[in-house]
């Protein structure tokens, strides 16, 4: 048995206090993993429909056939990456984040899917700030596809040298990195943008959101998180 509360990393970052802590939720009697950044709660394990979903969609949105490299933004508690490397036609995944500590929880094995993320011979963790390494014309790729999620949502920035990446450069800057019908993903916890999803619809071919729902043992009744999903113009299209 777990104990009741635990906390199993703590540290300053410059965007404020990162905590990775581990509590046993009487009502449901599994652990649960949590993290913080400063007051705000990032991410929980209770809610990781949408992360996995993310990549569910994303990587469905490509062509048939194997070799698929792809970039995840944020690794967080790494059911996205978990769940790219599930798919059999991945060649290889970058996982970026900006938080080293991050990425030490899962190399110390303190988090559920780390053994997948950490082992596999196909995924690589990268201490980066990913939203520079998206402006960098060196940073990555070509890739067939980019999955992000690190902010609340395009509106709600973790960090204000965020906001550039949501504008119609710093898309286009995306998509460059991306191989004609590449797939952009983006994970969101407000519900869906329509200014948004229409800003995408200028940089890409193709651009939706889906409503992602999933059950909320918290408050006894469904949530919903949002994924963004814009293709590249797929090559030989006229």
């Amino acid at each position: 048995m777990s104990a009741r509360f635990a906390e199993l990393a703590f540290r300053e970052t410059p965007m404020g206090e990162l905590s990775l802590r581990r509590r046993r939720d009487p009502m449901l009697k599994i652990d649960v993993y949590e993290v913080k950044l400063g007051d705000e709660f990032l991410m929980s394990s209770l809610f990781t429909v949408a992360e996995v979903e993310l990549a569910r969609l994303g990587l469905a949105e490509l062509d048939a056939g194997g070799g698929l490299d792809v970039v995840v933004g944020g690794l967080g508690l790494g059911y996205t990456a978990d769940a790219v490397l599930a798919d059999p036609r991945v060649r290889s995944l970058l996982v970026v984040d900006a938080l080293d500590e991050v990425i030490s929880w899962h190399q110390r094995r303190l988090l559920p899917f780390a053994e997948a993320v950490v082992t596999d011979s196909r995924s690589r963790l990268l201490h980066a700030d990913f939203f520079a390494l998206t402006a960098d014309p060196a940073g990555y790729g070509p890739v067939h596809a980019v999955l992000a999620d690190i902010d609340h949502s395009p509106r709600h920035l973790l960090h204000p040298g965020h906001a550039d990446f949501y504008t119609v450069e710093g898309l286009r800057r995306l998509a460059a990195r991306l191989h004609p019908g590449g797939v952009f993903g983006l994970w969101s916890n407000d519900p869906p943008d329509d200014a948004f999803t229409a800003l995408l619809g200028e940089v890409f071919a193709s651009a939706r959101a889906e409503v992602v729902a999933f059950d909320n043992p918290l408050q006894g009744r469904l949530s919903t998180n949002t994924v963004y999903l814009a293709r590249t113009e797929p090559a030989g299209s006229s």
